[in-house]
């Protein structure tokens, strides 16, 4: 269980842990999958002392429950919503990595009167392209793998895990020691379950099936910032640099040294592009007459 998300909130009668300090806008921190709210500790502190930081472990992460249940995009999403309204926030900046970019989408798309800006870190959700490990937990049977993998054999062979990761492509940093925190969190059955259905609700064994490419053009009223790091092996990058060429006024950081973890490999490079972003725009205010507008216009292409 992560220590980082020391707050814990009941929503539809399921434990919610997160994270919340400082003071200010309200910026919500979305993790990525088989992650926790503490893959935001590094960049937490500085964004703080401007922002309220909220950051949960999304349900079926980390200390939160792990029901069985709907893991779908929309699903984390509402859950978002509900976790803002519940702690008296009626809007926010939302922030994802990876699984969570595309959870801040989804949330985007459903709730377009509560978001205040968009920030996609190493998003899911803008390209069919993933690593051959995630496919590989979208195939039948890959539950009983996933058991073996987590199991006390794992928690007593960390270095073997290193190796066989690194034979995936994954060998340095905090790719290696994101991933592999994500494999020993596999350990607990509710755990597993929870993962592979999420996996299931977005990857086939092709890639990913969840796009929001075709919705990108609403993205345009929201101020939106986009990091990626160039040596990513989970996403490529190109997706990000797509991303920014759909979105009209959107902002692209490419951080040449760091992988699908940017705001932990270079965390100050992060907190300081996403201050600026903050500081430099305004909150998005759609009327929904200019979101039916745009939808009409989308329609018609």
């Amino acid at each position: 269980m992560t220590t980082f998300a020391d707050r814990e909130i009941t929503l539809h009668g399921h434990p919610v842990r997160y994270h919340l300090s400082g003071e200010g806008p309200p910026l919500v921190l979305l993790h990525g999958i088989a992650s926790a709210a503490d893959t935001w500790a590094p960049v937490a502190h500085a964004l703080a002392r401007h922002h309220t930081i909220i950051a949960p472990d999304m349900l079926g992460h980390g200390g939160s429950a792990k029901p069985r249940g709907d893991y779908s995009l929309g699903a984390y999403a509402s859950g978002v919503r509900d976790l803002l309204v519940a702690l008296g926030h009626e809007r926010a900046t939302v922030a994802g990595h990876s699984l969570g970019g595309g959870i801040a989408m989804q949330f985007a798309y459903q709730f377009p009167e509560r978001i205040e800006r968009l920030v996609l870190v190493s998003s899911g959700g803008l390209g069919r392209e993933v690593h051959p490990l995630l496919r590989s937990a979208s195939l039948p049977g890959s539950e009983l793998v996933l058991a073996l993998l987590g199991g006390s054999w794992l928690r007593s062979a960390g270095s073997a895990v290193g190796g066989a990761l690194g034979r995936l492509g994954i060998r340095t940093g905090e790719d290696l020691a994101g991933v592999a925190a994500g494999v020993a969190s596999l350990g607990d059955a509710h755990a597993r379950m929870a993962f592979v259905h999420t996996v299931r609700a977005a990857i086939d064994p092709h890639g990913q099936r969840v796009s929001a490419t075709d919705r990108l053009y609403l993205a345009g009223e929201v101020p939106t910032l986009i990091v990626w790091g160039a040596r990513d092996p989970l996403i490529p990058a190109a997706h990000g640099r797509a991303a920014h060429a759909a979105i009209p006024g959107s902002r692209l950081e490419i951080f040449d040294g760091a992988g699908h973890f940017p705001h932990r490999d270079e965390p100050v490079r992060f907190t300081e592009a996403l201050a600026d972003f903050m500081a430099e725009t305004e909150p998005s205010a759609v009327a929904p007459e200019r979101w039916r507008e745009m939808l009409q216009a989308g329609h018609s292409r």
